[in-house]
């Protein structure tokens, strides 16, 4: 038993891995977005819907590796 859920914690913390890298996703996104702004700022209109886009599918990532990390925990 105590084996299991070891390895189940184990599991989890792997899979909350893709939470990092969607952190540093959102930052580096966040970042250049900032950027690109600061350099054209005429570009807004354009940006702002890819911008938020590119936020959806990166969170989106990061949910997954989420859900993925509680069903380890407590479906398995």
């Amino acid at each position: 038993m105590e084996l299991t859920l070891g390895l189940k914690a184990i599991g989890a913390g792997l899979a909350c891995l893709g939470m990092i890298g969607a952190g540093l996703g959102l930052g580096n996104l966040v970042g250049k977005y900032f950027e690109s702004i600061a350099r054209q700022p005429e570009a807004e209109d354009k940006l702002k819907g890819m911008f938020f886009i590119g936020l959806a599918i990166v969170e989106a990532i990061a949910l997954f590796a989420f859900t993925v990390a509680m069903i380890i925990i407590f479906v398995l």
